[in-house]
């Protein structure tokens, strides 16, 4: 090509030109191939990374070794996200190097003078970042995890670091403030021992209580004290909420007594970058108190001095994804492994909470009786007998006590009327007095699907000639109560009050002080202002007969949590139950009382050997791949398998549960229990067993779930 064309002087020269660079520009370039650091010298410190690969598999549950390339030496810290190259084979070696594999992305968690392989490494492919997010806190808390779930390291440490922000790891975190002032006692004078707590926080020391919350609004503000003592203290605290709503409150308490810029908020509704900043804050030491929903359990507090969570046994605190850890478990483990206080609130009480109790571990934190029935609401009951002589309840669904106590509410503010989901069929019951059916062998409950032979759900005996150990009768009833019709039946019973739904499609989180009828599933009510005028609590049978050895204390504690947000009986606050007054959980609500149903419930469940009195775990999969699992299994020696039993067939379309089959595949379940002191075999036994037979190219195997919510 002459000048002349080259300058663009001809007519030719600028088309062709053009026509070149569009072909440069739509060509393919080949992706450059990440470096392999051949030949390349190697730090003359510590040459030796040790890294765990994100990589889940369970036979791969281990460290690696790499090299590390002088050029990476200053970057190559332990803590920091690198690459490597994975899966290369002993033939790929060249200059006494692995190469090859594909490139994963790791944490660098230590570096050595020497190996323990004694074949060539691979090196480094590269550091993604030099920040270290990593410490050696928050990988012993997730090893720890992982062993007691039978999980990963892997699999716990992507529920425990945040994906990375480059935008945000550039921006600095802000100095940290000096500790405040030791906050007033507040409302924890109402408290026994509430004032004694904070007094032990405030000093530095690491008290464990189990606390009953009284009714009311105050739970957010109190606990929002309890961080400033610990902060006082010069230690850093972390609350673990179970959703949003619940985050909002406690934010908006800190905020309001200690101030901006001391707290983080780690929710995923913050964003990636958002959320990875405040936890970078958290991780630098910029901020001390964290609150936050199920991921906040691991989020990196520096010098911890107090794990709280809130409403424990609320199913958003399980993790769905592998190894499925509940929030009440890690910070139990961070509780033991930091020393530092501890701090489990609710309204209700879990069974786990009566156990922390009972075996000495933690200290109740309980107003006395008196300041009880000062805060709670008048809870009255309307049981079968009542139903049956009611010509106003066969005829609308409601009892004439339920209708009194709507309409007289509805004069001074908004009410309450709590509905179960759809989804909640009971399984069987005395039909003289509604004792559960429960197998003989296990205490698994009854069931008898589509008019079969009655047979156990745990373990699959058949229970022929069947009767009730409490009063001899051998007659049985199911009891599927809907109530999708109820804020329609309301709405035309009260056309001049508005009437609102909160449930799982939009969730309310407050209403106004005004009358209204706020018709609301189990876990979406939202807050009044000024409280609740009164409460109707609909179909206590579709919450009282799940199929689940918890569905007792769960019905207590939905019912308590909508009933805290009525009024006290002092302000003429009232709750009306639909359910069998003579029932535990219902008795337990009249008196206010859920600390002496938990209590009653442990002494039951250790009578039994059930959870958590007992380690269990659930082993699901087709049913060929179970047995072969089980019977491959190095149980421990007290190990009992109970079933397995077949899981229903989940319909193609239909919504599906974490835990569920695959659409149309027939599945089933083994509960494998194992007394106290063996859990940590049990986990290990079931651990190895999944490994080794991945180990052999024979799959995954089974699911395997440690402590399930639901064994029912």
């Amino acid at each position: 090509m002459s000048s002349d064309k080259g300058n663009g002087e001809s007519g030719e020269g600028p088309e062709q030109l053009a026509l070149i660079r569009e072909t440069v520009r739509k060509a393919k370039v080949p992706r450059a191939k990440p470096r392999t650091w051949r030949d390349a010298a190697l730090a003359e410190k510590l040459p030796v990374a040790r890294v765990v690969v994100d990589k889940g598999s369970l036979h791969l549950d281990q460290f690696f070794d790499y090299a590390v390339p002088a050029e990476l030496d200053a970057d190559a810290r332990p803590g920091v996200r690198v690459r490597v190259r994975f899966g290369a084979g002993a033939g790929q070696v060249r200059g006494g190097r692995r190469e090859g594999g594909r490139l994963i992305d790791g944490f660098l968690v230590e570096r050595r003078a020497s190996s323990d392989y004694s074949g060539p490494l691979a090196a480094l492919a590269g550091v993604v970042s030099p920040e270290p997010v990593l410490g050696p806190e928050l990988l012993g808390l997730a090893r720890a995890v992982a062993d007691r779930y039978a999980g990963s390291l892997a699999d716990v440490l992507q529920l425990a670091v945040p994906p990375r922000s480059a935008a945000a790891e550039r921006r600095p975190s802000p100095a940290p403030l000096p500790p405040p002032p030791a906050p007033a006692p507040g409302t924890w004078s109402r408290y026994e021992q509430g004032p004694a707590f904070l007094e032990a926080l405030a000093s530095g020391g690491a008290p464990r209580a189990v606390w009953t919350a009284l009714p009311g609004p105050h739970w957010a503000e109190e606990i929002a004290r309890a961080v400033a003592a610990t902060l006082a203290a010069g230690r850093g605290a972390l609350v673990v909420v179970p959703d949003g709503r619940a985050v909002t409150r406690v934010d908006a308490a800190l905020t309001g007594l200690l101030g901006a810029g001391r707290h983080a908020v780690l929710t995923a509704e913050a964003g990636p970058e958002k959320r990875y900043a405040q936890w970078l804050a958290v991780r630098r030491g910029a901020v001390r108190a964290v609150v936050g929903t199920r991921a906040a359990m691991f989020a990196p507090v520096r010098d911890l001095g107090l794990a709280v969570i809130w409403d424990d046994g609320d199913g958003s605190h399980s993790e769905p994804r592998a190894p499925q850890p509940h929030a009440r478990e890690v910070l139990l483990l961070r509780a033991g492994h930091d020393r530092c206080a501890f701090l489990l609130g609710s309204t209700s009480c879990t069974v786990e909470a009566a156990q922390l109790v009972g075996s000495g571990w933690a200290r109740p934190l309980a107003a006395g009786r008196e300041q009880v029935r000062r805060a709670a609401p008048l809870v009255r009951t309307v049981g079968d007998d009542l139903l049956a002589r009611d010509g106003a309840a066969r005829a609308a669904r409601l009892p004439s006590l339920a209708w009194e106590t709507l309409r007289d509410g509805l004069r001074t503010g908004p009410v309450l009327i709590q509905v179960p989901w759809r989804g909640y069929v009971p399984r069987l019951a005395c039909q003289r007095c509604r004792t559960p059916a429960r197998c003989r062998h296990c205490a698994g409950p009854l069931e008898a699907p589509d008019q079969s032979e009655l047979h156990c759900g745990w373990c699959g005996r058949e229970a022929p000639g069947w009767h009730c150990e409490a009063c001899g009768s051998n007659r049985l009833r199911a009891q599927v109560v809907g109530a999708r019709r109820t804020a329609e039946e309301l709405g035309r019973a009260f056309p001049a009050v508005p009437v609102r739904t909160s449930g799982r499609d939009h969730v309310l989180d407050r209403v106004p002080d005004r009358p209204a009828l706020v018709v609301s599933t189990p876990g979406a009510e939202p807050v009044a202002d000024g409280g609740y005028a009164a409460a109707l609590l609909l179909d206590g049978w579709a919450l009282l007969g799940r199929p689940d050895l918890r569905a007792g204390e769960e019905a207590l504690r939905r019912w308590i949590d909508a009933a805290a947000l009525v009024r006290g009986q002092e302000a003429g606050g009232t709750v009306v139950v639909v359910a069998e007054p003579t029932l535990r959980p219902v008795q337990a609500l009249v008196r206010w009382d859920p600390v002496g149903h938990a209590q009653r419930e442990l002494a039951e469940r250790a009578e039994l050997g059930f959870p958590p009195v007992s380690r269990m775990a659930a082993v699901s999969g087709p049913p060929e791949v179970v047995e072969t699992f089980l019977n491959g299994a190095a149980l421990p020696m007290d190990a009992e398998v109970l079933g397995p039993v077949p899981l229903p067939v989940v319909r193609s379309g239909a919504t599906r549960r974490p835990g569920d089959p695959p659409p149309g595949e027939q599945w089933e379940r083994a509960l494998v229990r194992v007394p106290p002191g063996s859990g940590a075999a049990l986990a290990s036994a079931l651990k190895h067993a999944r490994a080794g037979r991945r180990a052999r190219g024979a799959g995954e195997g089974p699911r395997v779930r440690m402590d399930p919510p639901d064994i029912g």
